[in-house]
């Protein structure tokens, strides 16, 4: 059965890109609705924006959805991997501006909040996607494919041989509260050398040391360093659950990425619906909820979060 949430939340803070302090409410959402985006600034235009691979309107250095008006709100990986990591199916999130918090460049945050609202099953079935045949898409020595398999996997593996974290791969299946107790908490990172040109194309005006991972060639630039060895290719991992969830419903399937990122995850997602050959419509059937992302949480995974 789909689930949404029990009751609203509400989060406040600095978007990553814009520098804006935003006001984000996220609260229930009636069956069939997934999940929407309500730009309450929004006025003589249409304020809604449904959270979809087709609205993908950007992928530089973070997923941005739009509207037929234009009407746009980006950042929205880390909100979205919340989501379906913890088994949220419909939401509607009112924000008055056009970028999501940044919060400490994680999920953790957004998955505290959902779990203390808490969820609501909804009298209505889910739908998902069984892959049923290889996809594959590439950008030089970049790519991502999807292969068929009875739930979610995440396999990924990044190269950044030029800083003190070089290569990592990490690979882990996504049921049981897996993306909640291995994933959520990782940050999203950088090379030092880098920042200058984000800042030169009006992006990371709210960056930080406390909420992005800072690369040098040796050492990490935040105090503190990393919360685990490979928090690096475990960030990638998670903006993958954010970007895949963008089908619109769980993808029972195998997931897999060697240098990839949000442009390549949106590609192969648009290359796998385009034939339906490849993606086949299926209702979740109650013996296999236990293979999804959100089942299985407990109380005490709230509580590991800090």
């Amino acid at each position: 059965m789909q689930n949404t949430l029990k009751k609203e939340f509400v989060v406040s803070g600095v978007s990553l890109h814009t520098g804006s302090i935003v006001t984000m409410k996220v609260g229930p959402g009636p069956a069939n609705s997934g999940i929407k985006f309500f730009r309450t600034d929004v006025v003589h235009k249409d304020p809604f924006i449904q959270a979809n691979y087709n609205s993908v309107s950007d992928t530089k250095f973070s997923t941005k959805i739009s509207n037929c008006d234009g009407i746009a709100v980006q950042t929205i990986e880390h909100l979205m991997a919340a989501l379906a990591g913890t088994g949220v199916h419909n939401a509607l999130i009112e924000i008055n501006g056009p970028e999501l918090p940044i919060m400490d460049g994680s999920s953790k945050d957004f998955v505290k909040k959902i779990l203390l609202a808490g969820k609501h099953t909804l009298n209505e079935p889910l739908s998902g996607f069984r892959v049923t045949k290889e996809v594959e898409v590439c950008e030089g020595r970049a790519w991502a494919k999807l292969t068929p398999g009875e739930s979610l996997s995440i396999d990924f593996c990044i190269d950044y041989s030029d800083t003190v974290i070089g290569c990592q791969n990490l690979s882990l299946l996504m049921k049981n509260g897996t993306f909640v107790r291995e994933l959520c908490d990782s940050r999203t990172f950088c090379r030092e050398s880098e920042i200058a040109m984000l800042k030169s194309r009006g992006l990371a005006k709210g960056g930080n040391l406390e909420n992005a991972i800072v690369l040098e060639p040796t050492k990490i630039k935040n105090i503190g360093g990393l919360r685990r060895v490979d928090e690096c290719v475990r960030h990638k991992m998670l903006d993958a659950m954010g970007d895949l969830s963008l089908a619109g419903g769980p993808i029972l399937a195998a997931f897999s990425s060697n240098r990839g990122g949000h442009t390549l995850t949106n590609k192969l997602l648009r290359e796998a619906f385009s034939d339906e050959d490849n993606m086949q419509p299926i209702i979740i059937r109650k013996d296999h909820v236990t293979q999804l992302p959100g089942f299985g949480l407990r109380e005490a995974d709230l509580c590991n979060l800090g």
